[in-house]
This record gives C-alpha cells, sequence and structure tokens, in this order.
C-alpha cells in the first residue's frame, strides 16, 4: 500500500532502521550516544487516530513540555485513508516525568484526537512482554532469536518452544532451552490435526507469538481465538515469492537480492500486514526491526 509520509520541522529528520547499519542501531537499555545522561530513559509511542489538523505538534508538545526530547519519529497517513500513524522515540528524566504522569499526558492526548490506539513503552521501568516462539525442523531462525535473547538484544520473557517436530534430547536447540529454563513442546501435527487447540493452551498467557520458520498454516479459528498479533518470518522479500520455498523462486526469477521480511499473520498466506523487510542482514535483523517497531520494548 502506498504511503503519504509527512514531516515536521520540529521533529529530527524521519529515519527508518533499513536506513540505519546494523552495527550502529540503538537498542533499548543501550547508552544513547556518550554525551547522554545515565539517568535518561528511553521512550517508544505508538499512536493511530483521525487524520487532522495538528497532531504533530501536540504530540511534540506533550513530549517537549515535560522536558523530553524526540529522538526520532516516523508519521504517515495511507493515501485514501483519513487515519494518522506515528511512532515516536524520546528520551526523558523518569524524575521530572514519572511513569503514572507519562501515561496520564498520552491518555489526554489520546481522547483530544479520538485515538484508537496509543501505546507507550519505556523498557526500563515496564515489565517485559512475554512471547512463545513457533517452529519446524528447520533451526536458524530459531537460534538466530534464541541467541539475540540471550545476548539481551531482545529483552522479552520467552516463554516456551512449541514445535511439530521432535528434537532429540542432545541437539544444540534442547540443550540451550534446557539451560535456559526454557519449556520445549512437541506437538505431533497431520493434515488433519494442526494441534491448534494444544497451542492456545499453551500460550494462553503471551502478549504475542512469532513463528520461526514454523511451516504450518494457522487457521482462521486459531488467529481469532488467540486475538493478538502473530509475527511470521518469511524467506523472501514479499510480497513476491509467497508460501514454499521463496528463496528458490526469487532464484528462478533471476532476482539479485536476497531477504527476509516479517510481517503479521492472517488468514490469507504470506499477505499480513508487512513489519520489517532487510536486504542479506539475515533473519535476526528481521526479526529486531519487527519487534522493535511494535514497541514491544
Amino acid at each position: 500500500m502506498a504511503l503519504m509520509r509527512r514531516a515536521s520541522a520540529s521533529l529530527p529528520q524521519l529515519i527508518g532502521f533499513a536506513n540505519r547499519s546494523f552495527k550502529s542501531f540503538r537498542f533499548p537499555g543501550d547508552s544513547l550516544d556518550s554525551s547522554t545522561p545515565s539517568t535518561l530513559s528511553h521512550g517508544i509511542h505508538v499512536f493511530q487516530c483521525p487524520d487532522a489538523v495538528g497532531i504533530v505538534a501536540k504530540l511534540s508538545d506533550c513530549i517537549a513540555s515535560r522536558g523530553g526530547n524526540i529522538l526520532g519519529a516516523d508519521v504517515f497517513v495511507p493515501e485514501n485513508k483519513r487515519v494518522f500513524y506515528s511512532r515516536s522515540e524520546f528520551i526523558f528524566d523518569p524524575v521530572k516525568w514519572p511513569r503514572e504522569q507519562m501515561d496520564e499526558d498520552f491518555v489526554k492526548l489520546s481522547k483530544m484526537f479520538n485515538a484508537m490506539r496509543s501505546v507507550v513503552r519505556v523498557p526500563a521501568l515496564d515489565s517485559k512482554y512475554k512471547i512463545a516462539v513457533l517452529a519446524s525442523k528447520q533451526d536458524h531462525c530459531l537460534v538466530d532469536l534464541l541467541h539475540g535473547w540471550q545476548d539481551g538484544r531482545l529483552p522479552l520473557d520467552i516463554t516456551c518452544v512449541i514445535s511439530n517436530h521432535d528434537r532429540g534430547s542432545n541437539t544444540h536447540v534442547i540443550r540451550f532451552l534446557e539451560r535456559h529454563g526454557i519449556p520445549y513442546h512437541y506437538l505431533r501435527t497431520t493434515k488433519e490435526n494442526k494441534r491448534e487447540g494444544d497451542i492456545l493452551e499453551l500460550v494462553r498467557n503471551t502478549h504475542f507469538l512469532v513463528l520461526a520458520r514454523y511451516m504450518q498454516i494457522l487457521s482462521g479459528n486459531f488467529l481469532k481465538s488467540y486475538g493478538k498479533d502473530i509475527i511470521n518470518i518469511h524467506h523472501g522479500l514479499l510480497p513476491s515469492f509467497k508460501g514454499g520455498n521463496p528463496s528458490k523462486q526469487a532464484f528462478d526469477a533471476g532476482v539479485k537480492l536476497i531477504g527476509a521480511t516479517s510481517h503479521f499473520v492472517t488468514e490469507e498466506l504470506d499477505a499480513g500486514p508487512i513489519i520489517e523487510q532487510m536486504v542479506i542482514l539475515g533473519m535476526f535483523s528481521a526479526i529486531i526491526a519487527s519487534i522493535y517497531s511494535m514497541t514491544v520494548f
């Protein structure tokens, strides 16, 4: 979907993750730069409301009036739809802007513009989101995600790993999960029984799911029953090369660039809204970018 992007002079230049080098990308909890006092905290705010004049100004004022400083912002309105979306990253002093006060300020902003969605996260202060990871036989997506989590680059609580493949007790993945106390659930699936009821029971207390090369299609009933976001990691640059063997499809078509796409799961295969795409850098980069964009940090 084509997007119309808008910028305000009061905001820094809009910088997308794909335009930054992987090494230079800041993860919440990292030092923002050598001159930034360690007492400052990092916040992320995602906003969705009917489009109107003055939203960017009020959003900027909400943060600036409390002594906060916007580091980056992405603002856009889809063509032919009067819906405003924004995602802002900012730093602030928790003493001058207590967490409870921040919630109140953004609630006032939401009411002012009849917002459909307003989410604010402060990684240093807020509890971690709980996720479950679904995987099949191939390990690479799962291993990258687990190692990124171990290194602290994914500040999440992984409640369990669920798979339709029975990994041996002496495999790298199982040893890793046992060391970190993460349960592994093998659910044998067939064409007639995808074990979706069992999966729902295991992920009941999670905030969202990540499909790390999970080679099963989740039904519409599952999506409705779960009722929360599900991210899929696709080995190709969607919307091209959907379905199985995307790398082979791309190779056969003569594509010169490889990459990965993270997108939300919908009933239509590989057709959900795209969160992030990365070229060459690999699966973990796409996972990081997608989760970061969702403001789960």
